[in-house]
């Protein structure tokens, strides 16, 4: 079902594939991760960005106050929260490695690296998720947001009340197992843009959506 699922979102909406160039550090990305609730990836991307060049270092970004941090990420929907998690999550990142730098989980196996990451203020599985495939570790994981958990919960692949990390649990064994990491961020990415036209949070078009004939609630839709 999923690769009938891919073919018919590529043929709607086309090919949306990650160039290498934008696969950033894994810092970054775990950064990006901790400060994006609720925020659009742009004004993340901008964030994060702007948070490098204006100290040079994460471990600079560490040391602002937790005010004046809120105050660089005054673009993000929950600036305050973010700026707390941010620092909370970057300090014991130092304290356990000696600084803002998680190479080390590239020696390790997936699981055992997100578990490792899941340790950390502010990191729940999506967030985990993203740092391994996202980044240039590059890992063959799945990136579950609210339109990819909305969706598999729709068509019935993954239960009604499930969270991230149960979906995630539901959706690891049955990928298909050629996919690499870059299908299954663009797998993601199709499903995000699906969330964002067609399966809504609120009165969704099923009558006009690419999943319909393999989801429970498409084809219940009138």
């Amino acid at each position: 079902m999923l690769r009938r699922l891919q073919d018919a979102l590529i043929a709607r909406f086309g090919r949306i594939i990650r160039p290498p160039e934008k696969r950033r550090a894994p810092e970054w990305v775990l950064v990006h991760g901790v400060i994006g609730a609720r925020s659009k990836t742009a004004v993340s991307n901008a964030s994060t960005d702007g948070l490098l060049a204006e100290c040079a270092s994460w471990e600079a970004v560490a040391e602002l106050p937790v005010e004046d941090l809120a105050t660089r990420l005054h673009r993000q929907t929950f600036p305050e929260q973010s700026a707390r998690r941010l620092k909370d999550c970057l300090l014991a990142i130092i304290d356990r490695c000696g600084a803002v730098d998680i190479s080390h989980l590239g020696g390790m196996t997936t699981a055992a690296a997100m578990e490792w990451l899941e340790t950390l203020p502010g990191v729940a599985r999506k967030i985990s998720a993203g740092v391994m495939n996202t980044s240039t570790f590059d890992r063959p994981v799945m990136v579950i947001d609210g339109h990819h958990r909305r969706i598999m919960q729709r068509m019935g692949i993954v239960p009604a009340r499930a969270d991230t990390a149960r979906s995630y649990d539901a959706l690891m064994p049955i990928l298909p197992e050629e996919w690499s990491a870059a299908e299954m961020d663009e797998h993601h990415l199709l499903l995000k843009k699906l969330g964002q036209t067609h399966c809504r949070p609120r009165a969704p078009d099923c009558a006009g959506c690419p999943a319909r004939s393999d989801c429970n609630t498409g084809k219940g839709a009138a």
